[in-house]
């Protein structure tokens, strides 16, 4: 059944206004497949819509069907009056269900799945492995069992407020309480940024604890000496670092990203680019640097410390504290402020200035402190030079006692 220019032919069924026409080649229950269409008259004029193939459910009896429910619909007034029309409130149909449950996901999604699936995946990609590993450890271990399966809406701080003393009971410092808080806040945040939740974070009305938690602990320089002297012996690479540490005030992450374009030994300085407080600062060498410095041999235009694998390492090596408890620097210590890491060395650099009588606002210069409340913590580890600063206030004191004497015009009334 095919026309004069080989298009298969439309045919008539027994139910008034529906047509098919088959499939030149597929086939449906064993014959050839078939496409129905409807005919009927809207506003008095002629209108013919298709329906579909037999394959996809149609038949002649459903079309009719079909057509009836749109010719009631043209008389009533009730409903769709053309399978266009029927078709697009389907669609809208759907794309409404699929927004309210779009919306209420997004009401009830809870804080877990929004780390797990969102928060935590850029963090990876935008944070350097100690920070995203660091943050994982706080979700895993006390922030999780507290909200994780709370939807964001219903966090108050009041739940927040089980975190801190979750982790207080169990010893933990304040500043890993204020970082697990913090955690908490950088997710609500970027689920702002995000449209996933509205509203302030609910950590804006937690308070945080207060406790000083900064390390006052430093090396005497004979604990430095032999600290040194072991490391030299074990890892060429640990003592170097060290030594940079004690003797330039840095930072373990700002050795790690150190390159040799930014060592200068004819000038004796040194370019910390991109440090924590992302204030890029010299720091200057001592002659000890200097020769440590002459002596590499492997110069090039990368790292000067990498890892293993050739790119920029992430932590200390283990034997740092293996040889420190080794030489029984923490022995019998448990407050964690009185342990020495690695960190304590720039915290000895910084305590050496300042017992050296180097006044506080040079030694901000020197460790790149942004204020001089960072630095005043370390004016109590010298107290001797405190203790010269009221001598000298008191002698200051006398000699102006002894001149005003001196000054005094007596007079004889007698």
């Amino acid at each position: 059944m095919k026309n004069a220019e080989g298009s298969a032919k439309w045919e008539k069924t027994r139910f008034p206004g529906v047509r098919f026409r088959e499939h030149p080649t597929r086939k449906h229950n064993g014959q050839p497949d078939k496409y129905f269409v409807i005919r009927y008259k809207v506003a008095g004029k002629p209108k013919e819509e298709a329906l579909g193939w037999g394959s996809d459910g149609w038949n002649a009896q459903k079309s009719s069907l079909e057509r009836a429910k749109l010719k009631s619909a043209h008389v009533t007034g009730e409903g769709a009056q053309t399978l266009t029309e029927k078709r697009q409130q389907a669609q809208d149909k759907k794309e409404a269900e699929l927004t309210e449950k779009s919306r209420l996901e997004k009401e009830n999604l809870s804080f877990g799945q929004y780390f797990t699936e969102t928060y935590f995946p850029n963090a990876q990609e935008n944070k350097t492995p100690w920070s995203w590993k660091r943050e994982q450890s706080l979700f895993k271990l006390w922030i999780s069992p507290a909200i994780a399966l709370m939807p964001l809406k219903d966090i108050r701080p009041i739940h927040l407020e089980r975190i801190k003393k979750d982790m207080s009971d169990a010893g933990k410092s304040s500043r890993s309480i204020r970082y697990a808080l913090a955690v908490v806040r950088q997710v609500f945040n970027f689920s702002i940024r995000n449209g996933a939740f509205q509203g302030s974070a609910p950590t804006v009305a937690v308070r945080q604890p207060q406790k000083d938690n900064q390390r006052v602990r430093f090396l005497t320089h004979q604990e430095a000496a032999t600290l040194l002297d072991v490391l030299k012996d074990r890892s060429l690479e640990l003592y170097q670092m060290a030594l940079l540490s004690l003797h330039c005030g840095l930072r373990a992450g700002e050795i790690f990203s150190l390159e040799w374009v930014d060592i200068d030994v004819s000038t004796g300085l040194i370019f910390i680019r991109d440090p924590k407080n992302k204030r890029n600062r010299q720091a200057f060498m001592t002659s000890e640097i200097k020769q440590m410095f002459s002596e590499f041999t492997d110069e090039n235009k990368g790292l000067i410390f990498p890892a293993k694998s050739g790119e920029k390492r992430w932590e200390i090596p283990k034997l740092f504290k293996q040889v420190v408890d080794e030489l029984g620097f923490n022995d019998g210590i448990t407050d964690r402020r009185q342990r020495v890491v690695f960190h304590t060395c720039r915290h000895s650099y910084a305590s050496w200035l300042v017992g050296s009588g180097v006044d506080l606002y040079k030694v901000k210069a020197l460790m790149g402190h942004c204020t001089i409340t960072q630095t005043e913590r370390y004016s109590h580890l010298a107290p001797d030079t405190l203790q010269r600063a009221v001598q000298q206030l008191e002698d200051g004191i006398k000699q102006a006692q002894v001149s005003e004497q001196e000054n005094v015009i007596h007079t004889d009334f007698s």
